[in-house]
C-alpha cells in the first residue's frame, strides 16, 4: 500500500504518486513491485534500497547510499503467540522521507490526522528523530505489558504448574531475546547517527538544529531505559524458568521416592507368605485351624509397619 502525505497549516494532506511535492512522507507498507518502481522513479531513490527493510531478518543499519541516507530500525510488534521485532526501513533524500515495512505498525500508526500538529513531514531529520522516539516508546510499553503478564504466569505458576502457563512463560523469554537483539542494535544505528553530524557530506540530508539535537538524546536515554528494562526482565524470567524447572524436578523425585516406597512395601507380604509355600518343613506347620494364617498375616503387616516407620523417619515416604 503507498501513501502519501504533506504536512500543511491545517493538517495533513494526501497526495497522489503523480502530483509528488518536495517535503512529502511517502509511506510504503508491503509495497508491490509497481509502487516501488513508481516511488523509485519519482524519488530517483534506487529500488534495492527501498526493498531492504522488506526482509524479516534485516538487521538494524545506517548508511550512505546513492545521495540517500537509509536507516533501518526493528519495531516491536504484537504477533499472535506474543511479541517480535519487524524492520522498518527510513530513507531520507533531499526532498522527500521514504518509510518501508512488510506490515502496518503502531510505530508509523501514531503519526497520523489526529496528531498532525506534533510533527512535520518537511522537517526531514526531526520527523526520523520522532519516528525512533516513538520506536522506543513502544519498547517502553511493550515491556511493561509483558512485566505483568510474567508477573501473573508467576502467581499462577506458585499454585499449580500447568502446561500453558510454562509455554507462555517460554514465550515471555524468546520475546526478551527478540527485543535484546533490536534494542542493542537500534543503539548502534543511533550512535552512528550522532557521527554524522560532523560529516559535511551529509549536510544536505541530515539538517540538525538544537531541538533536533535535544530530541536524539532524548532518543538515546528512551532506548538505553528499554535496554536496560529487557535485560533485567530477561535475567528474572530466566531465573524463573530455572527455579521452576528444579521444583519440577523435585517433584519428580518426590514421586518416584514414594512409588519406589510402596513397592518396597508390597514386596514384604509377598516375601513373608512365599517362605510357607516351600516343600521343606517350616514353623508352625502343624497348627489346625486358620491361626497359622492369622499369625502369618499379623507378622507380615508387623514388619510391614515396622519398614514404612523406618522410610518415614528418613523421609522416604
Amino acid at each position: 500500500m503507498l501513501t502519501i502525505m504533506k504536512s500543511q497549516l491545517n493538517g495533513l494532506e494526501v497526495y497522489d504518486i503523480t502530483t509528488l511535492p518536495k517535503g512529502a512522507w511517502i509511506d510504503l507498507v508491503a509495497p508491490t513491485s509497481t509502487e516501488l518502481a513508481q516511488v523509485s522513479e519519482m524519488t530517483k531513490v534506487p529500488v534495492d534500497i527501498l526493498r531492504a527493510a522488506l526482509d524479516e531478518e534485516e538487521r538494524s543499519r545506517t548508511e550512505l547510499e546513492d545521495n540517500c541516507l537509509l536507516t533501518v530500525l526493528n519495531v516491536p510488534i504484537k504477533t499472535d503467540s506474543f511479541y517480535d521485532t519487524l524492520p522498518l526501513g527510513v530513507i531520507l533524500t533531499e526532498d522527500y522521507v521514504i518509510t518501508v515495512s512488510l506490515e502496518a505498525n503502531d510505530v508509523l500508526q501514531r503519526f497520523n490526522h489526529r496528531t498532525w500538529r506534533f510533527f512535520n513531514t518537511s522537517k526531514k531529520t526531526r520527523f526520523m528523530f520522532q519516528i525512533m522516539h516513538e520506536t522506543a516508546s513502544l519498547y517502553l510499553k511493550n515491556l511493561k505489558s509483558i512485566t505483568r503478564i510474567a508477573d501473573s504466569l508467576e502467581r499462577n505458576l506458585r499454585q499449580s504448574m500447568k502446561n500453558d502457563d510454562l509455554f507462555l512463560m517460554l514465550d515471555v523469554q524468546k520475546s526478551m531475546t527478540y527485543f535484546t537483539y533490536s534494542l542493542r542494535a537500534n543503539g548502534v544505528v543511533m550512535d552512528k547517527i550522532i557521527r554524522f553530524r560532523s560529516n559535511s557530506q551529509l549536510q544536505h540530508l541530515i539538517k540538525m538544529y538544537e531541538e533536533d539535537e535535544d530530541l536524539l538524546e532524548d532518543v538515546i536515554i528512551e532506548n538505553k531505559q528499554a535496554l536496560e528494562m529487557v535485560e533485567i526482565q530477561n535475567n528474572i524470567t530466566s531465573g524463573m524458568m530455572d527455579a521452576f524447572a528444579s521444583i519440577i524436578n523435585n517433584n519428580v523425585n518426590h514421586v518416584m521416592r514414594i512409588l519406589a516406597s510402596i513397592t518396597i512395601l508390597m514386596a514384604i507380604p509377598t516375601i513373608v507368605a512365599s517362605f510357607w509355600g516351600m516343600n521343606v518343613n517350616v514353623p508352625m506347620e502343624g497348627l489346625e485351624g486358620p491361626w497359622a494364617f492369622i499369625l502369618i498375616v499379623i507378622l507380615s503387616l508387623s514388619i510391614t509397619g515396622l519398614f514404612g516407620y523406618i522410610l518415614r523417619k528418613r523421609h522416604l515416604v
